[in-house]
């Protein structure tokens, strides 16, 4: 079974555009071994897109911090909010179908309130110039912990939404 067995892509990709709209997150859908199920891009600052340009960052800081909150997720079956290497906050809700995990739902892009982006981080991991990483750095927006909250709340409800009403076998 998989996500796209439980609800089409479209349905997918509506919840990654409205964790966008409400809460200003980079959503993103995932499949078990930690792919993106979508193509959507919503991205919540204009430093996450450069950190995805290069290969490196990608690698080391996006897809780094995702695998391993996704291993942790599928074994806590918890929700999970943690930040990247570029000190960025991540959260992630797992989607669990008839005791089988069919991957995650969730975003990231906004730092935690009065904490700053680790540029000298991003400058080395994904081999980007420090001053370039401070500047883009300057203009991500702060999350409160009780948005968190709240996005984690609106994931948990959307996905029991979507198992309820896409249910390949009701």
């Amino acid at each position: 079974m998989t996500l796209l067995d439980i609800c089409p892509l479209e349905t997918w990709e509506a919840l990654e555009t409205n964790l966008y709209e409400k809460f200003n997150l980079q959503g993103s859908v995932f499949n078990p071994e930690g792919t993106r199920i979508t193509t959507v891009k919503n991205f919540s600052n204009p430093l996450c897109p450069a950190i995805k340009s290069m290969e490196k960052g990608q690698t080391f800081i996006c897809s780094a911090a995702h695998m391993n909150m996704n291993a942790m997720v599928k074994k806590s079956r918890e929700p999970l909010v943690e930040e990247c290497d570029a000190g960025l906050t991540k959260l992630v809700v797992p989607v669990f179908y008839k005791d089988e995990f069919l991957g995650v739902v969730g975003g990231c892009g906004l730092l935690p309130e009065g904490e700053a982006v680790d540029s000298y981080a991003v400058s080395k991991i994904a081999d980007m110039d420090e001053a370039k990483v401070k500047r883009l750095g300057s203009d991500v927006p702060p999350v409160s912990p009780g948005t968190i909250a709240a996005a984690i709340d609106f994931i948990q409800e959307r996905i029991q939404q979507i198992l309820d009403s896409c249910d390949p076998e009701s």
